[in-house]
C-alpha cells in the first residue's frame, strides 16, 4: 500500500524532548517488536484510547514518509480494529528531521480521543 500523505505518531511531551536531544525517537517498541507504531489521522484514536485513554501529556508527531530512512510496512492492527484496517510500522528510529509537526493530542471531557472528521 502507498500513502503518500502524512504519518503520525503519539508519544508524551517528554519522551518527544528526549528524541529531541537523541536526534531519534526509539520507543519501547522498537526493542520489544522491532518497529515504531504509527497511524494515519483517520486511524490515531484507535490506538490513542486503547493505551492513551484520558492522558493529557500526549503530542502527535506529523511525520513525513519521504524523511524516513528505514522501511514503513502496512500491517494489520490487533483484535478489535476494524477488519482490513492496516497500520504503518516504521522498522527503525524515527529521526527527528522527519517530523513536520508537533500538537498537543488531549482528550475530550470523557478522557477519549475523537476520531478524526
Amino acid at each position: 500500500m502507498n500513502y503518500d500523505g502524512d504519518l503520525v505518531h503519539l508519544c508524551s511531551d517528554q519522551e518527544w524532548a528526549l528524541a529531541q536531544e537523541r536526534g531519534a525517537l526509539r520507543p519501547e517498541s522498537l526493542d520489544a517488536v522491532g518497529f515504531v507504531h504509527l497511524s494515519t489521522p483517520q486511524q490515531v484514536h484507535l490506538p490513542a484510547n486503547r493505551l492513551y485513554r484520558g492522558r493529557t501529556d500526549l503530542v502527535l508527531l506529523q511525520v513525513d514518509p519521504a524523511e524516513v530512512a528505514a522501511p514503513v510496512r502496512w500491517e494489520p492492527g490487533v483484535p478489535g480494529d476494524p477488519d482490513a484496517m492496516l497500520f504503518p510500522h516504521l522498522y527503525g528510529p524515527l529521526p527527528v528531521g522527519a517530523v513536520v509537526g508537533v500538537s498537543a493530542y488531549r482528550p475530550g471531557p470523557d478522557g477519549a480521543f475523537p476520531a478524526a472528521d
